[in-house]
């Protein structure tokens, strides 16, 4: 009988719950649904300064944890839940400005994982603070970039290997939040490091490359210069191009990333999953062209229960971590670096 792990969730909000209302979404998509669908964990408690989130969450995981398990309670705060609760594993699902505040005070209970929502702080100086204390405590982090558990994701991992060599990697993010502005730098409510950790973390862990010193353009800012559009572009040995682009004025939500090949291309995104092959071509004699290849759709993907299923292998001992606090600090350190050409010469 494989053992059960206890845990406790710190925001009952958005991420945390209600996500896991939402019918369009594929389900699980909060950390409440996603421990609840894992039979290995279970909740123990959680808190939540918002008395209504938290007697949503109280009610509803008292119902669907069943009845053998004892009845869990939200408290007040997490500093009134550690006085009572000693668990396994401490999920952080607050918003970003309290992330940093949030996981130390986690970190401190000593439990055997923690479960840090995206993106791990405001800064990556906090974010080394994070992680510093983290390896002091010898307390594990894993961060909730939850591509990398993806199916569909994981899938292109084996297509790479059918497209030839890389000649580029092109990623964009279209959404209407504002790119940056200096004065959210305080709560981190701009898509730079909101949902851009997510693009710059997922072409990360497809490519394996090191992003470093990007040339900048395309900057676009509105009438309170505030950034809205940028284009980022790296070169590395093995990939000569890999382009980052974000628009901060789209009326739609896009996340895409293409791969370019010598012998095909792979695109995927938020419903796209698709794959181009090198063939004879039916236009012209002698060449060739690409090829849509007829493929399975993925459609569970298992974004968010596969990080609590990798959380709860981590802990009996069968897998590494897919998403550890150093690989997001990393994500972090590249979208400051893309940042600081939006602030040269202020």
């Amino acid at each position: 009988m494989k053992k059960k792990y206890s845990a406790v969730l710190i925001g009952t909000g958005r991420i945390g719950f209600s996500l896991g209302f939402d019918k369009k979404r594929e389900q699980p998509a909060s950390h409440t649904m996603a421990v609840l669908n894992e039979k290995r964990i279970y909740f123990a408690g959680a808190a939540d300064t918002c008395e209504k989130n938290a007697e949503r969450w109280e009610k509803y995981v008292n119902f669907h944890q069943g009845i053998f398990c004892k009845k869990v309670k939200v408290y007040s705060s997490s500093a009134e839940l550690y006085k009572n609760i000693h668990p396994d594993i401490i999920i952080v699902a607050v918003n970003e400005e309290s992330h940093l505040k949030e996981c130390m005070n986690a970190i401190a209970q000593k439990p055997k994982l923690i479960i840090l929502e995206k993106p791990v702080a405001l800064n990556s100086v906090e974010g080394e603070t994070l992680l510093n204390f983290s390896r002091e405590k010898k307390v594990p982090v894993m961060v909730n970039h939850e591509r990398r558990f993806d199916k569909s994701y994981s899938r292109v991992l084996s297509w790479i290997k059918k497209i030839g060599k890389i000649q580029w990697i092109h990623g964009e993010l279209d959404s209407g939040l504002r790119v940056w502005g200096k004065e959210f730098e305080k709560d981190g409510t701009y898509s730079l490091i909101h949902d851009g950790t997510h693009l710059v973390d997922t072409i990360r862990f497809l490519s394996g490359s090191i992003l470093e010193n990007p040339s900048v353009t395309g900057i676009v800012r509105d009438e309170k210069n505030i950034v809205r559009n940028f284009t980022a572009l790296f070169s590395t040995k093995e990939i000569p191009e890999i382009q980052i682009r974000m628009s901060g004025r789209s009326k739609f939500f896009e996340f895409r990333i293409e791969i370019l090949g010598t012998e095909g291309k792979i695109c995927i995104g938020n419903g796209i999953q698709e794959l181009y092959i090198r063939q004879k071509s039916s236009l012209y004699s002698n060449f060739y062209s690409l090829k849509k290849v007829p493929v399975k759709k993925i459609k569970k993907t298992c974004y968010f229960s596969g990080m609590i299923k990798n959380a709860a292998d981590y802990l009996d001992g069968t897998a590494d971590l897919l998403s550890p606090l150093e690989q997001s600090l990393t994500d972090l350190k590249i979208l400051e670096a893309i940042k600081e050409n939006f602030t040269s010469g202020e």
